[in-house]
């Protein structure tokens, strides 16, 4: 049974643009596992990786019926790739949880499923 969906589109400027004003910002969005990964990208992968993550999380946050705030930060969830590249939520809960990201050369979009398990 499905407990939770969440949706998200994020323009990949406008966070190039947070990140340009506010570099911090990354480390407001990623936890350090991603900020490796995001440190080992080059050029425009890194604006779509960090508008990927953040889209995410949006989406999952919104799936838990919190969004993101004092009950959920964008630091307490972490999307990593399985062996194929198939990126997951790995925390907080990785078990009932399908995630799918997207981009184009403007957005980063993500959608988050939660099943009850």
């Amino acid at each position: 049974m499905i407990s939770g969906i969440g949706l998200d589109i994020v323009e990949i400027k406008r966070i190039a643009k947070l990140v340009e004003r506010q570099p911090k910002f990354i480390k407001r969005i990623l936890t350090a596992a991603e900020i490796d990964h995001y440190a080992s990208l080059s050029g425009e992968r890194r604006n779509e990786f960090l508008a990927g993550r953040f889209a995410a999380k949006e989406a999952f946050a919104k799936a838990c019926g919190t969004g993101i705030g004092s009950d959920l930060s964008f630091t307490d969830i972490e999307v990593r790739k399985d062996s194929r590249g198939k990126p997951y939520i790995a925390l907080p809960v990785e078990k009932g949880v399908h995630l799918s990201i997207t981009h184009s050369r403007d957005f980063a979009a993500a959608q988050v499923i939660i099943e009850e398990v």
